[in-house]
């Protein structure tokens, strides 16, 4: 009877998600296919941050990272590959292209690796996904654009990264913006890599060919560039939506001090990669309740409160959040349907 006892007790909590398996002496490696902007550098930092204290306190044997010398899909499969001969247990992966990298993806899970990615997502089944709506967030910009510019007028699109799921859904969810808000229209497009400089570059490029612009809807890390293009011509300051780099809130409060300019702001947490590395150690941890799509929150900013956070911003740096192993548990059970 008392091992009876003991048996139903085992399986129920199994079945209530908790964990069993010791994680100590597991390898997680993170495959990152770009590091060439401040959004991707406090991304780095705050999973160093995070994964040395978890090293340290022989909660995972290594948290190695990876990054790519370049942004290019065969690039990261061969990377991929490589950490799967290498013998890691798991791999977080922030990808160059949402499907292009499935071949590899598979070839790590059939190897019994578990894979997560993040921001650039996969789309193997096998992989899990920690995932931001983007498509919201796009189409969030161009509700806000219209609380700002409410007679409309001629918007500039500023992309991202090409080929990667971010860039292709904050699109999406902008074009679906300015389909419910038929007085806004696209009259150019260019792609800023997530980066000022880029951003500027490509700007300043096209100004000469635009009609006036009164806005500009874009993916974050590119707000304060596309600002320096305008000024740089003596072009009409547009009202640009914000990605809550350190750079873009500043130069937001410098204009709302100077005439009470009005914007918005919204990007996914850098610190997402932490929250990625506790997704992979708890299923390494054995838990079985883990759905492979967990929806994660992206972080924005009003008029009324991004004066708050700027001081907590680092020069240089991005609004963001590290999660504690509890963060990802929480996350896991919110996302349990």
């Amino acid at each position: 009877m008392k091992k009876l006892l003991v048996l139903s007790t085992l399986a129920a909590v199994l079945a209530a998600g908790t964990a069993f398996a010791d994680t100590s002496g597991k390898k997680i490696a993170f495959s990152n296919n770009y590091a060439g902007n401040s959004w991707r550098q406090a991304m780095l930092d705050s999973y160093g941050i995070v994964t040395k204290k978890a090293v340290d306190d022989k909660i995972v044997g290594a948290a190695d990272v990876f990054t790519t010398a370049d942004k290019e899909v065969p690039t990261q499969a061969a990377q991929v590959q490589n950490l799967i001969l290498q013998g890691y247990d798991a791999i977080v992966i922030n990808a160059a292209s949402p499907d292009a990298l499935n071949g590899a993806i598979k070839q790590a899970c059939d190897a019994g690796i578990t894979v997560v990615s993040f921001d650039g997502t996969v789309t193997e089944p096998c992989a899990y996904r920690v995932v931001v709506d983007f498509k919201d967030m796009g189409k969030q910009e161009v509700e806000q654009m219209a609380k700002f510019q409410p007679k409309g007028g001629n918007l500039l699109e500023i992309r991202g990264l090409a080929g990667t799921s971010i860039d292709d859904a904050i699109h999406a969810g902008i074009l679906e913006g300015v389909a419910a808000h038929p007085e806004f229209k696209i009259v150019g497009s260019v792609t800023g890599d997530w980066d000022q400089t880029t951003a500027q570059k490509a700007v300043a490029t096209i100004l000469p060919s635009l009609p006036d612009v009164v806005g500009i809807v874009d993916q974050g890390g590119d707000g304060y560039g596309a600002a320096q293009a305008f000024a740089a011509a003596g072009k009409p300051r547009p009202t640009i939506i914000m990605g809550n780099r350190q750079d873009e809130l500043k130069w937001w409060k410098e204009q709302k001090d100077k005439d009470g300019y009005q914007t918005w702001s919204a990007s996914i947490a850098p610190g997402v990669s932490t929250l990625a590395f506790w997704v992979a150690q708890q299923v390494l941890d054995g838990r079985k309740d883990i759905p492979h799509d967990l929806l994660v929150p992206y972080l924005a900013f009003t008029q009324d409160d991004f004066e708050a956070a700027l001081p907590k911003i680092k020069e240089g740096g991005v609004a963001t959040h590290e999660y504690t192993q509890e963060d990802a548990i929480a996350a896991i059970k919110a996302n349990i349907k």
